[in-house]
């Protein structure tokens, strides 16, 4: 997803950064240290050094760093970079914690439910809100990954780029995310969204 500014989810926030006048949006304090023990683990596991996870997420070693030491709170556009960079969901990075909320400008996810189906498919669900005029843009997501999006409030144009709809409230999207995809809030005003993230086993079938 890409913020209000038009950036995308692959070039990161800055961590410490935000619009002029006003804070940054960044993960809740209680979601620091769950996230750090997850980097440290799943780099560990993956055989990635410090510098080859932070480029592969294209964010800086320092803040990478201090990521994983509980030091910095990341943004929701700097999580979904390492998350594709270890090949993982979302939800692996909040330790499938629900209630978790992160941000980037204009755009908030709260983790309702993550689990497994039978097979190994994982299956994410967040209510996500847009603030008006919020435009994201998100890179692909692995092979098979498939977003299911339910407006409960506004109107969002959303979708594979090239194919995107509008939806309304009550209306549904399905799309396949591995290509650049997108959610642009409407008529200058809020929307509100169940979002279900559906990603198969590394290395099977969509």
């Amino acid at each position: 997803m890409s913020d209000g500014a038009g950036r995308a989810e692959g070039q990161p926030d800055e961590d410490t950064g935000g619009a002029p006048g006003r804070p940054p949006e960044r993960a809740g304090d209680g979601t620091l240290a769950a996230v750090a023990a997850q980097l440290r683990a799943l780099r560990a596991e993956r055989g990635l050094s410090l510098s080859a996870l932070a480029a592969a997420a294209g964010i800086g070693k320092g803040s990478l760093s201090e990521i994983e030491h509980g030091a910095r709170n990341p943004t929701l556009a700097t999580l979904y970079a390492l998350a594709g960079a270890l090949g993982v969901p979302l939800a692996t990075l909040l330790a499938e914690r629900a209630g978790t909320e992160v941000s980037s400008e204009g755009v908030t996810a709260r983790l309702l439910d993550a689990h497994h189906l039978p097979g190994g498919t994982a299956v994410e669900i967040y209510h996500l809100h847009l603030e008006a005029h919020a435009d994201r843009t998100s890179p692909p997501h692995g092979p098979g990954v498939v977003e299911h999006l339910l407006i409960t409030r506004g109107r969002l144009r959303a979708g594979r780029h090239g194919a995107e709809a509008v939806v309304e409230e009550g209306d549904e999207l399905r799309w396949v995310s591995d290509a650049d995809h997108s959610y642009r809030a409407l008529d200058g005003a809020p929307v509100d969204a169940v979002l279900v993230i559906r990603t198969p086993p590394r290395g099977g079938a969509g």
